[in-house]
């Protein structure tokens, strides 16, 4: 349940840094997606994610 909590506000904290780098619209859903199917895969537990888990 914190994770889920935590997955949310990271989330939405990506989303942000997205849009102040100036993204357009459809890259930020694009990137945003990913970043769900993530979390989703990984039961919102991405912040300790190695880069092989990330790579696989």
């Amino acid at each position: 349940m914190i994770a889920e909590i935590i997955f949310k506000q990271d989330y939405e904290k990506h989303r942000h840094h997205l849009k102040l780098k100036g993204l357009q619209p459809k890259t930020i859903d694009a990137y945003s997606r990913s970043v769900r199917y993530i979390g989703k895969y990984f039961d919102s537990e991405i912040r300790n994610l190695s880069e092989q888990q990330l790579a696989d």
